[in-house]
């Protein structure tokens, strides 16, 4: 795939993975950081028309099948769970952190749950989720400034994603006992 095409096509993976692949394909193909914040948006917005139809099909299906019910009770056991860390008010500063800390779309099952209908539900998970995305494109760029290489650049951005989240948890774990 060339071009923008690619770059999009990379930032749609919906793990983490493919925002520093993605932010190294723009690079070489001379796609600026600003045309990668719309690239990633874009992605943002096909993300939402995907996945709002899916969350509401299984919200509906819960109302009227028991195995979909238990199995919506265990997600949103899981979510709450995944999210006490941000907050509970529901405010729009939580679910912000909420996106920016877990995903896009946890971020709008929260809005959902806190009463945010599809737009300002999606704008909430969206604002936090470009936030992410921002922070990780200025790493993966200034650190492929600094190594050269893009495959180690990529492969350090991605340990850093998954590994630095687990460490702050450990930490603030410690700190509370």
């Amino acid at each position: 795939m060339s071009g923008w095409w690619g770059v999009l096509s990379l930032f749609l993976i919906p793990v983490g993975g493919g925002i520093p692949a993605g932010v190294l394909l723009a690079r070489s193909r001379g796609i600026g950081w600003p045309a990668m914040e719309l690239l990633y948006l874009i992605s943002d917005v096909i993300l939402a028309l995907i996945f709002e139809p899916m969350m509401r099909a299984m919200i509906a299906g819960a109302r009227r099948v028991p195995a979909l019910a238990k199995f919506a009770a265990v997600m949103k056991e899981s979510i709450r769970r995944t999210t006490s860390a941000y907050g509970t008010a529901g405010g729009p500063v939580s679910l912000i952190l909420i996106a920016f800390g877990v995903d896009p779309m946890t971020g709008r099952t929260a809005a959902h749950a806190a009463g945010h209908g599809f737009v300002s539900g999606w704008t909430l998970a969206i604002t936090g989720d470009m936030m992410y995305f921002t922070v990780i494109m200025v790493s993966t760029l200034w650190l492929n400034s600094v190594l050269g290489d893009g495959t180690k650049t990529m492969l350090i951005i991605l340990v850093a994603m998954f590994a630095v989240p687990e460490l702050i948890k450990r930490w603030r774990e410690r700190r509370r006992a």
